[in-house]
C-alpha cells in the first residue's frame, strides 16, 4: 500500500503543475478580433491570474510610478526559481518592456499571448532562458485612454497617452530620471541584469510594405566583439528567422516627410533612450517599431513572432552572448580612452533591398504647397543606401576615479540607484585632481522633457590640489558601471548630467562688483601687472564691441583678479588620473 501511494505521489509530481483557475485567458485582443487592447487593470489582472494558475509564472510589484501605482515585473521560468542571482548562474535572461508609450500597445497584447502560450506549451519551451516583462511601464499614460491622439495610427480602438502622469516622455528619461517610473526601472533592471532587452514601440516615418522594423542599439557605439556580434550575427539571424515565417522586417526607417529610397541613416540611441541606457551595461538591446498604418491585428501578430524569434536566438546563443558580455566589460575596463560623441561614417554603408511604395510630391489642396503622397497600389523593391556605421568625434581618457563633494546628493542618489560602487572619505584630505572649468556650451531655447538641455559643451582642464571633506565621495572606475559613469559625469557626453542641467547652479555667478568701487581697484590691478595691461590693450584693439562696452571691460578685468569667485563655471566632479 505504501509503494502504491508513493508511486501516485511521484506520477502526480511529474505532471505539469496547474493550479485551479476559472479565469478565461483569452485576451481582449483576441475577443475583439484584433481591434482592441487591454486596459491597465485588465493587463495586471491577466498576469495575476496567470501566476495563480501556473507556478512557473510570478508577478511582483516593485517601486513607485508617478501615477501612484507600482511597476510590475512578470517572470516565466519553467524551473519555478525566481531568484535572479541564482538564475544568472546558469541561464540567460530576455527582458521585454511594454507600454512606454501606451498608445503603442502592440507589445502589451503580444506579450500576454507569448506568456500564455509558454505556460500552455504551445511553443517550444526554452531550457536555458528566463523571460521577464514589465507589462505596462507608463502606468499613468495607460490610464489616460483616448481614441484620437495617435493621429496616424490604424487601431486599436482606444489606447493610452504618450505622456506619463506628469506628462514626461519616459523614453527620454532613463539617464536624467526625473520620474519615479525611471527610478523604479533602474531598480528592476539591476535586479534582473538581462542579457537581451526588447522595448516594443509603434512608429511611422514614411509608408512602406513592412509591418515590422527593428532598431538595434548602434553597433559601433556598443563596440568590440559584442557590437560586431549584434551587427553581423544577432540582427541578420532575427531577420532570417522572421523571413522564414513570412514576416519581412527592415531597419527602422529613419526619415520624416521624405521618401526612404533616397537613403537614410541608423538612429543613434543615446543613453536617454531605453536601449541606449541598457547598452551602458553591455545588454544587447533593440526596439521593435511596428508600422502604425498597418492593421492592429497584423502589428500584434508580427510583434509576437519577433519576440518568439528573439527568445529562440537567446536560447541557442545564450552561452556565447554571456561570454561576449563578460569579455566586453573586461576589455572596457582595460581601455585607456572612451569615445563620447559620434557621427555617421559617410565612407561606409549597407545596401537594403527595400520594399516601399511609390511616393511623390503633389500640390496640396489644404495648403496650396507641395505635399508628399504615397501610393500603396504601386509597391517596389529597390536597393537603398543605409548608413549604419558611426565613428567617434572625440574621446576622453578614463580616470582612475572620480571625486564628488557630498553637497551634490541628487547626483549621488542616481549613481546609487544604478548600483555604482561608492566609498566615502574618512578624513579631510588634500588630493591632486584633474579639474574642469566649463569653457563653452549652448542651451536649447525650447523646453524639452522638463529641461533646457545644454549641448556642444567643452571644458578646460587643469591639475590642482584640492581639499576634500570627510564624507565626500570617491568612485573607482574599475567597476561594472564604468560606461554609466563616463556617459553621465563627463560634461561633453550628449546625455551627461551637466547637459541635463544637474549642475546649472555653477553657471550663475554669485558674487559681483560695483563699478564705482572696482574702477579704482582695476586701475591698481593693471598697475601691478604689466602683462595684464598689454593683454587688456590688445583685446580692446581687436574687439570693437569690447572697446565700446565699459562694463564688459571691467568685468573682464574682474575675472582676471583674485576677487573673481572660484565656483563660477567650476565643474564639481573631479578626476583622479
Amino acid at each position: 500500500m505504501k509503494k502504491i501511494f508513493f508511486l501516485f505521489i511521484l506520477i502526480t509530481a511529474c505532471k505539469t503543475e496547474k493550479r485551479d483557475s476559472n479565469f478565461n485567458f483569452t485576451t481582449i485582443f483576441e475577443k475583439s478580433q484584433g481591434t482592441e487592447t487591454a486596459t491597465y487593470p485588465e493587463v495586471i489582472q491577466y498576469y495575476t491570474e496567470l501566476a495563480k494558475a501556473f507556478p512557473e509564472v510570478t508577478i511582483e510589484a516593485i517601486g513607485e510610478t508617478d501615477a501612484g501605482k507600482p511597476l510590475h515585473i512578470v517572470t516565466w521560468n519553467p524551473e519555478k526559481n525566481f531568484n535572479f542571482q541564482e538564475i544568472r548562474k546558469n541561464k540567460q535572461i530576455l527582458f521585454i518592456n511594454n507600454g512606454i508609450h501606451p498608445g503603442e500597445s502592440d507589445g502589451i497584447d503580444a506579450t500576454m499571448l507569448l506568456f500564455r502560450d509558454l505556460v500552455n506549451r504551445k511553443i517550444e519551451i526554452p531550457k536555458n532562458t528566463v523571460l521577464v516583462t514589465i507589462p505596462v511601464y507608463n502606468v499613468g499614460g495607460s490610464l489616460n485612454r483616448n481614441s484620437t491622439t495617435r493621429t496616424n495610427q490604424n487601431g486599436p480602438k482606444a489606447y493610452g497617452f504618450r505622456g506619463n502622469a506628469r506628462n514626461y516622455d519616459l523614453n527620454r528619461d532613463f539617464i536624467k530620471s526625473d520620474t519615479k517610473n525611471a527610478k523604479t526601472f533602474a531598480e528592476i533592471f539591476h535586479k534582473v541584469q538581462p542579457d537581451v532587452f526588447i522595448d516594443n514601440h509603434v512608429s511611422n516615418g514614411a509608408d512602406y510594405q513592412y509591418t515590422l522594423t527593428h532598431l538595434f542599439t548602434q553597433h559601433n557605439k556598443l563596440g568590440g566583439d559584442l557590437g560586431n556580434y549584434l551587427h553581423t550575427n544577432m540582427m541578420p539571424n532575427l531577420e532570417e528567422k522572421l523571413a522564414a515565417k513570412n514576416w519581412d522586417i527592415t531597419p527602422y526607417v529613419n526619415v520624416f516627410n521624405t521618401v526612404p529610397e533616397t537613403g537614410f541613416s541608423q538612429f543613434m540611441d543615446s543613453p536617454r533612450y531605453s536601449t541606449g541606457y541598457t547598452t551602458l551595461f553591455n545588454t544587447l538591446g533593440m526596439m521593435v517599431e511596428t508600422h502604425m498604418l498597418k492593421p492592429y491585428k497584423q502589428r500584434v501578430e508580427g510583434t509576437y513572432e519577433l519576440m518568439k524569434s528573439m527568445l529562440e536566438i537567446t536560447e541557442t546563443e545564450g552561452k556565447n552572448i554571456k561570454a561576449l558580455r563578460t569579455n566586453a566589460n573586461q576589455k572596457l575596463l582595460a581601455n585607456k580612452t572612451y569615445p563620447l560623441n559620434w557621427k555617421v561614417d559617410t565612407t561606409k554603408a549597407s545596401a537594403l533591398h527595400f520594399k516601399g511604395f511609390e511616393g511623390k510630391r503633389i500640390a496640396s489642396t489644404v495648403t496650396g504647397k507641395d505635399r508628399l503622397k504615397f501610393n500603396n497600389t504601386k509597391p517596389f523593391t529597390k536597393e537603398v543606401r543605409y548608413q549604419n556605421y558611426f565613428k567617434p568625434t572625440d574621446s576622453v581618457t578614463i580616470p582612475r576615479a572620480y571625486i564628488i563633494p557630498q553637497g551634490w546628493w541628487h547626483v549621488m542618489d542616481l549613481l546609487q540607484a544604478n548600483q555604482v560602487e561608492i566609498t566615502e572619505l574618512k578624513n579631510d584630505t588634500i588630493i591632486e585632481v584633474e579639474s574642469y572649468k566649463i569653457d563653452a556650451f549652448e542651451t536649447r531655447k525650447q523646453a524639452y522633457e522638463g529641461h533646457y538641455p545644454h549641448y556642444n559643451t567643452s571644458v578646460k582642464s587643469s591639475t590642482k590640489n584640492i581639499t576634500f571633506q570627510k564624507g565626500d565621495y570617491i568612485i573607482n572606475t574599475n567597476q561594472r558601471a564604468l560606461r554609466y559613469l563616463l556617459e553621465t559625469l563627463e560634461p561633453q557626453a550628449p546625455d551627461s548630467f551637466f547637459n541635463w542641467n544637474f549642475f546649472d547652479t555653477i553657471l550663475q555667478q554669485k558674487e559681483h562688483f560695483s563699478p564705482y568701487v572696482w574702477e579704482d581697484k582695476a586701475k591698481a590691478l593693471l598697475a601691478r601687472n604689466p602683462k595684464l595691461q598689454i593683454a587688456f590693450n590688445t583685446k580692446k584693439s581687436y574687439n570693437k564691441d569690447f572697446a565700446n562696452n565699459w562694463y564688459a571691460q571691467l568685468d573682464w578685468l574682474h575675472k582676471q583678479s583674485e576677487n573673481y569667485e572660484k565656483a563660477h563655471l567650476q565643474y564639481p566632479v573631479y578626476r583622479i588620473e
